[in-house]
């Protein structure tokens, strides 16, 4: 799992290069997630289409889809469901993004299936969002799934959550019936650590509230779902964060003729700024080695500049010649420890169990190394958050807390602090399939009983 930090926008003026514009390069990453036939997709459709973002080719198709099958009006909900089998069967299986824009901002939507066996398909569609759209349907109120969707959005510590309490139409879009469910899941999100949670009441159906304001509910006086996407603050300051430079590539021109006489000594380290923000002359810590120095010079874009932050793509250049490869991170502000021990909570993806004592690669940022499964701590029962311990592995769609060998250290941040550097991906070292998306540290803020040493595998 890897996340898109911010700022999100074009360079601004070097006096302020952190000031995010109100334009339409701001952009947000969300996930919408709910449970069967509470009209996601026909609300991720109605979103599309009010928002001037569905091509006419597009809407033809949808139309003559909704014709075939009998419907009078276009089934805005096959935008998104696009497999034959989401199509028969009116469901989602699979996440489907989809990009759009409007002149306030540019949006990469993640439309995540509801199904219970389908969790690792949110977890994979808001591994990288900012936000999260909770679809609730107003007759039904917060159910089993919603409590779910609410749980995995905050361990995997999205900052935004969106309620929307859809057909209100089907309610009489009473006042008291969206206050009862928006009072019950803001303090459920709240016993999660949650803390920014928006609730809209919305019918995807007839657009109330998706785009244009709804006459039918005068009581409502928020924003329509649209205008809070529009508004809702993108990323942070990356200069709140430490400077994080996984190492990509080495860049040493290997001389002869071809290369120019200003160029033969150089050695520059490329790679994407996970997070943070480097200029020269800053003091840096080369991980895993712990070498010490400080940054010579950074070229973007062929040229040199005296900063960069994330997520822009640069080549760091260091002031000593030391011994730094791909996979090696270069960090400055406060310093992971690298570790052979990794304690981790992680959400099995693959079908294929995981079980204590396997044996497996562990991927986190541009590092691959082996690693070994010690122990399975408890498995996390998602419904009513409660830690069951004894288990022997970890099946599909399972979130548990593991603990980890690996055969060389690895420098990971919390999760809780960092989520580009405090995630990681455990492959099958025998076919390259991944198998478990983890997450270093604890999940709700739990605590796991103390780790025991074991050999390393190699």
């Amino acid at each position: 799992m890897s996340t898109d930090l911010t700022p999100n926008t074009a360079p601004a003026p070097a006096e302020n290069p952190f000031g995010e514009e109100a334009s339409a390069t701001a952009l947000l990453r969300f996930a919408t997630a709910g449970s069967v036939d509470d009209g996601k997709s026909t609300l991720v459709g109605r979103l599309l289409h009010d928002s001037k973002s569905v091509l006419a080719d597009q809407l033809e198709a949808v139309e003559h889809a909704s014709r075939k099958r009998g419907q009078e009006a276009p089934d805005l909900a096959l935008l998104t469901d696009g497999l034959r089998a989401e199509r028969e069967q009116g469901i989602t299986i699979d996440v489907a993004y989809r990009y759009f824009a409007t002149p306030r901002r540019r949006f990469i939507l993640a439309d995540t299936p509801g199904h219970v066996q389908y969790t690792r398909n949110m977890v994979t569609g808001a591994s990288t969002a900012e936000l999260a759209v909770v679809l609730v349907d107003a007759r039904n109120g917060v159910v089993e799934q919603t409590r779910r969707h609410a749980a995995v959005a905050a361990l995997l510590r999205v900052p935004h959550v969106v309620l929307a309490v859809n057909k209100m139409d089907l309610v009489e879009y009473a006042e008291p019936v969206f206050a009862a469910i928006a009072k019950e899941f803001t303090a459920y999100a709240a016993s999660l650590g949650v803390q920014d949670v928006v609730a809209v009441p919305i019918s995807a159906l007839a657009g109330d509230n998706v785009v244009e304001p709804s006459a039918h509910m005068d009581w409502y006086g928020g924003p329509t779902l649209l205008e809070h996407l529009e508004t809702v603050p993108v990323g942070s300051d990356p200069s709140e964060q430490p400077a994080r430079f996984p190492v990509q590539y080495v860049i040493r021109p290997q001389g002869g003729a071809g290369v120019a006489e200003e160029h033969r000594d150089y050695r520059g380290y490329a790679g994407q700024l996970a997070s943070g923000v480097l200029r020269t002359g800053d003091a840096v810590t080369v991980l895993p080695s712990g070498h010490t120095t400080t940054v010579a010079g950074i070229d973007a874009l062929g040229r040199e500049t005296d900063i960069a932050w994330a997520p822009q793509s640069v080549t760091v250049r260091l002031a000593e010649d030391i011994d730094v490869s791909r996979g090696d991170l270069i960090a400055a502000g406060r310093i992971p420890t690298p570790t052979k021990d990794v304690t981790a909570t992680v959400c099995h993806l693959h079908e294929k169990p995981l079980r204590v004592g396997d044996k497996v690669l562990l991927k986190h940022t541009t590092r691959t190394v082996r690693a070994l499964v010690k122990e399975i701590s408890y498995r996390i029962d998602i419904d009513s958050l409660e830690q069951r311990s004894g288990a022997d592995g970890l099946s599909v769609n399972d979130i548990g807390h593991v603990k980890l060998r690996t055969s060389e250290p690895l420098s990971l941040d919390d999760y809780t602090e960092n989520r580009r550097t405090g995630s990681f991906l455990l492959i099958d070292p025998a076919d390259g399939t991944t198998l478990t998306a983890g997450m270093a540290g604890e999940a709700f803020d739990t605590v796991a009983p103390g780790a025991t040493d074991e050999e390393d595998w190699v």
